[in-house]
């Protein structure tokens, strides 16, 4: 996809990768809004990068369905068609589930699940009577291999995955000319998984969106970051039993210990 002329709307726009993507899409020429629920932090991008290209923001929280329908009717009047929308806002409460709110609970899913549909509802009529558009929806390693301490983030990431491949097939089906990409990514050194320790290399953020947004450019439909873990992931599910598999990415590969120590982003 030729992304110069185009509109991008990135949701967690304004830090983590989100940020990195904005900067990415400037670059590349396209017109960039950004979603983010911190005013502070769209402000300071806005700054960062106004002398880049065209970048616009809007204040709102993805849990809330008002304030998605409400700014998204604006974008569309402030700006019109969206033709590349990257759902990546996301949060993680890492705990086991018996000690998890049920506030954590549907925060959760509601940020990192249900938002994206909700979101992509509001701009996919302008995709499908245009009859082109793109998709990117940030996933998670997550959705692929389960994990103490992410049992919630990680329902809602395999929600997001069985839903953005499931949009990408009607889309075929329909013969539409909207591409879906499904990104999902280990875990990226943002702030957002501090305290995790692995074996397997964490992410760069600067890698990581350049990935995403070069995976947009060439319409890929279903990608980990790194490649071979959904390679392995499938794989060894697909010929283990389960008691193997659980030694070998327990025990060989310590997965099922990355989040003994973990913190997060501090507030």
């Amino acid at each position: 996809m030729q992304l110069k002329d185009k509109t991008v709307l990135i949701t967690g726009g304004a830090s983590g990768i989100g940020k990195i993507m904005v900067r990415l899409m400037l670059e590349r020429k396209a017109k960039v809004i950004i979603w983010d629920i911190n005013q502070e932090s769209i402000d300071k991008t806005i700054a960062e990068f106004s002398n880049i290209g065209e970048l616009f923001g809007y204040n709102v929280d993805v849990s809330n369905l008002k304030q998605i329908q409400d700014t998204a009717k604006k974008v569309k009047s402030d700006l019109g068609v969206v033709d590349v929308l990257i759902n990546n806002a996301g949060i993680i409460v890492g705990k086991y589930f018996n000690e998890h709110t049920a506030s954590d609970i549907m925060k959760t899913m509601e940020i990192n699940a249900t938002a994206p549909m909700f979101i992509t509802m509001e701009f996919l009529k302008d995709m499908l009577h245009q009859n082109s558009g793109h998709i990117c929806n940030i996933a998670s390693s997550g959705g692929l291999i389960s994990n103490p301490k992410m049992s919630v983030y990680a329902a809602s990431k395999w929600s997001l995955i069985g839903w953005s491949d499931s949009l990408r097939l009607e889309m075929k089906q329909l013969d539409k000319k909207i591409n879906v990409t499904t990104i999902m990514p280990y875990y990226i050194n943002t702030g957002m998984f501090d305290g995790v320790t692995s074996k397997i290399p964490i992410l760069e953020p600067k890698a990581a969106a350049l990935t995403i947004v070069k995976s947009i450019e060439k319409n890929k439909k279903l990608i980990s970051i790194p490649g071979y873990i959904y390679r392995f992931t499938r794989f060894g599910q697909a010929v283990m039993s389960i008691n193997i598999f659980d030694w070998f990415a327990g025990d060989v590969l310590g997965i099922y210990k990355t989040m003994e120590h973990f913190t997060g982003r501090k507030k």
